[in-house]
C-alpha cells in the first residue's frame, strides 16, 4: 500500500511528533493505523495514512453511512432521527450567521446531499461538492440534485461564495494546508466558512481512547480541537468568530464507541456516556464531541 508518512507537523511544521495509541479500521480492513500527536503545538493525526490513489476503497463499505445513507440497524436507524432534527437547525444556524442578500452558498464534501438540497429549497443558489460517485450519484436519483467532483472547486473566481459549509468534512482532506488556502481564495471577504468537526479534546474522546469512534482511521486523517483548528484558521488568515455544540454527536459516537469496545448494552451504555459528554459540556464546550466552528476572513 502507498503511505503518506508525516515528517513534520502540518500545522506548526515542528518534527518533534509522538504515536499516542493506535486505532482500528472498523469499516473496511481491519487494519491498524497508528494516532500521533505534535509535542509542540498538540495537533493530532492519524500516520502512515494511505496516499490518494489508495483511500478509496476504504470508504467502500455498505456501512458507511455517509456515502450509503444505510437505515440497518438501531444506531444508524438513529443517526437518521437526528439527521432530520439537525438539517433544520443547521439551515436555521447558517440563516442566522448572514445577511439576506448573500445567497451563494458551496457545501463541500456534501455527502449524500441532503443539507445541500434543504438549503436549495430555502432559495439559496447551492453547489454542492462530493468526493464519492457512489454519494452523488445517490444524490441524483433521489433529488435530481446534481453534485460536481471535487476538481470543481478549482474553477471558482476569488469571492464567489458567501457561504462554505464543511458538515464533518476537513478531517478528511489529504492536502490539508491547500486546502486552507483555497477556502480563503473561494470566500467572499464579508462571508463565512461553517465547519463541524469531532473533538479529540471531548469527553467522549478521552473517555475511549483508541476506541472513540470518531477516530475513524484512516478515513479521518486529521483530529481537531478547538485550539488546533483556531490555530489552523489563523495560519490561513482567517479568524475564529463563534463556536457551537452539537450535543447529539455524543450520543451517536459514544454509542458506536462502545460497540467498537465490544460491550453488552452498547446503545444503553454509549447513550450514558452520551449524557456525560454532554452535560460537561454545559460548563465547558470544550467537552463537546462535535463542535461548529464559525470563521470569518481577518481583514
Amino acid at each position: 500500500m502507498a503511505q503518506i508518512t508525516h515528517k513534520e507537523c502540518p500545522l506548526c511544521g515542528s518534527t518533534k511528533m509522538q504515536p499516542q495509541f493506535s486505532c482500528t479500521d472498523r469499516f473496511a480492513t481491519g487494519e491498524e493505523f497508528a494516532i500521533y500527536r505534535c509535542e509542540e503545538c498538540s495537533f493530532t493525526f492519524t500516520q502512515n495514512i494511505p496516499d490518494e490513489k489508495e483511500i478509496g476503497r476504504y470508504y467502500e463499505s455498505p456501512t458507511y453511512i455517509s456515502h450509503s445513507d444505510t437505515d440497518k440497524g438501531f444506531i444508524n436507524r438513529c443517526y437518521h432521527i437526528v439527521r432530520d432534527i439537525m438539517l433544520r437547525r443547521k439551515a436555521e444556524l447558517v440563516n442566522s450567521l448572514v445577511d439576506k442578500s448573500k445567497t451563494r452558498l458551496l457545501d463541500y464534501g456534501a455527502g449524500t446531499g441532503y443539507f445541500a438540497r434543504a438549503m436549495q429549497k430555502q432559495d439559496w443558489e447551492v453547489t454542492a461538492i462530493e468526493k464519492s460517485p457512489q454519494a452523488r450519484q445517490y444524490s441524483k436519483e433521489k433529488f435530481g440534485f446534481e453534485m460536481y467532483p471535487v476538481e470543481a472547486l478549482d474553477k471558482y473566481e476569488k469571492g464567489y461564495f458567501d457561504v462554505v459549509t464543511m458538515w464533518h468534512v476537513m478531517e478528511h482532506i489529504q492536502e490539508l494546508n491547500d486546502f486552507w488556502d483555497k477556502l480563503h481564495h473561494i470566500l467572499d471577504d464579508e462571508g463565512i466558512a461553517v465547519i463541524a468537526l469531532p473533538n479529540s479534546a471531548s469527553y467522549d474522546a478521552q473517555y475511549y481512547r483508541e476506541n472513540w469512534a470518531a477516530y475513524d482511521v484512516p478515513r479521518h486523517l486529521w483530529h481537531f480541537s478547538p485550539t488546533t483548528i483556531m490555530k489552523f484558521g489563523r495560519k490561513h488568515g482567517f479568524i475564529l468568530e463563534r463556536q457551537y455544540t452539537m450535543p447529539f454527536d455524543g450520543f451517536y459516537i459514544s454509542m458506536l464507541s462502545e460497540r467498537y469496545k465490544g460491550s453488552s448494552l452498547a446503545a444503553l451504555r454509549g447513550a450514558w456516556n452520551g449524557l456525560i459528554g454532554w452535560l460537561s459540556s454545559w460548563s465547558r464546550k470544550s467537552a463537546s464531541s462535535s463542535i461548529i466552528y464559525i470563521f470569518r476572513k481577518a481583514k
